[in-house]
């Protein structure tokens, strides 16, 4: 697995940092890239939506600032499209839920550790 694992984080995040000591102190091997200044692409948001088995509002960040002052929430409760949703998250990082960790045939969104146990352990 090691170096195919994708670990998109946020510096200034904590729990994307307990997520990255975690990888760490469990030996997992992982390219590291910043969500702000790397952002995901509309391509690679659909794809990883695709691999999470996720409905694509779980890949926002609710507790974000800017979600709130966009009124996504809103507009996901009135039925935005994925495609729409997608589009979105694309323009800015700080959209997107934290961390996400891309590895072959699935993605983690957030830090449960049970999950990240049974997916990388």
């Amino acid at each position: 697995m090691g170096d195919k694992i994708l670990f998109v984080g946020y510096p200034r995040c904590s729990t994307s940092n307990k997520a990255q000591k975690w990888l760490d102190e469990h030996g997992v091997a992982y390219t590291f890239r910043h969500i702000v200044d790397e952002r995901p692409t509309a391509r690679e948001l659909e794809a990883w939506i695709a691999a999470s088995g996720l409905a694509f509002r779980r890949f926002f960040n609710t507790s974000g600032r800017l979600y709130r002052e966009l009124g996504v929430k809103k507009q996901l409760d009135e039925g935005m499209a994925q495609q729409d949703a997608v589009e979105l998250l694309a323009t800015d990082g700080l959209l997107v839920k934290r961390p996400l960790v891309v590895g072959d045939g699935f993605v983690l969104v957030g830090f449960r550790e049970p999950e990240w146990e049974a997916a990388l352990l």
